[in-house]
């Protein structure tokens, strides 16, 4: 708790600047709006059991086969060499992924939830998730750092748009003495009104629709099209 007695709110715009953050006194946010967190909420408010985070696409596979489990994940944006399913939430509707075990992994989101394991708790938070992140983060009265995932350490545009729409929302509730909570929320209010074409000068929007994506760009902006919580628990994410 900060002098104000409320909790500290802080962003860490990147993985390579978490060891700043006293990530141990913290529930930590992992955000990976594009597409590893949106991709996650979106399993599990189809009905996905479990979503299990791996880093290699080594460990997805055998994982998947010792479980019997769904094994997906990206490299660069794409469907990586060895796997069915991509990071697309559109491969994960009700009628596919009920009751069954998804097993992810991503070339941002993953590696930083694994680096932030001593957290207080981990969840993950996207726009398709926002109010229950922010619900959640409001209730549990503890610090909190919102952690972006970014672009192979480079901070990225829609990870810091989501965590300034956090900081936004909340930032009554919390000790906000952070610049880089500050400008985040300052990104976010200059472009609240049309994320989608704000987003289109971003490095990481230009990767994906190279590929077609735009309709999962405009999925992972839009708020509370899959509103549950996802709790990291034992090595993975389950619906809180």
């Amino acid at each position: 708790m900060t002098e104000s007695n409320k909790p500290s709110l802080e962003v860490c715009l990147s993985p390579a600047l978490l060891h700043l953050f006293d990530v141990k006194s913290s529930i930590v946010v992992i955000i990976d709006v594009l597409r590893a967190t949106s991709t996650i909420c979106t399993a599990l408010y189809n009905g996905a059991s479990r979503v299990i985070p791996v880093a290699s696409v080594e460990e997805c596979v055998n994982i998947g086969r010792a479980i019997g489990g769904i094994t997906a994940g990206e490299r660069d944006g794409k469907i990586a060499e060895g796997l069915v399913h991509g990071n697309s939430p559109f491969e994960y509707p009700r009628e596919f992924i009920e009751n069954k075990t998804l097993v992810l992994t991503t070339t941002n989101g993953t590696k930083l939830l694994h680096m932030a394991k001593d957290a207080v708790q981990i969840i993950t938070g996207s726009f398709p998730n926002i109010s229950a992140v922010c619900e959640y983060l409001v209730a549990q009265k503890q610090n909190v750092i919102l952690g972006c995932a970014a672009w192979k350490d480079r901070v990225n545009m829609e990870d810091t748009l989501f965590a300034g729409a956090v900081v936004n929302r909340i930032k009554e509730h919390f000790d906000v003495n952070c610049d880089s909570a500050i400008a985040a929320e300052a990104l976010y209010t200059s472009s609240k009104d049309d994320i989608y074409t704000f987003m289109k000068q971003a490095s990481h929007y230009q990767r994906l629709a190279k590929y077609g994506l735009e309709k999962d760009i405009h999925y992972c902006l839009t708020p509370d099209g899959a509103n549950v919580l996802p709790l990291f628990r034992d090595g993975e994410l389950i619906a809180g």
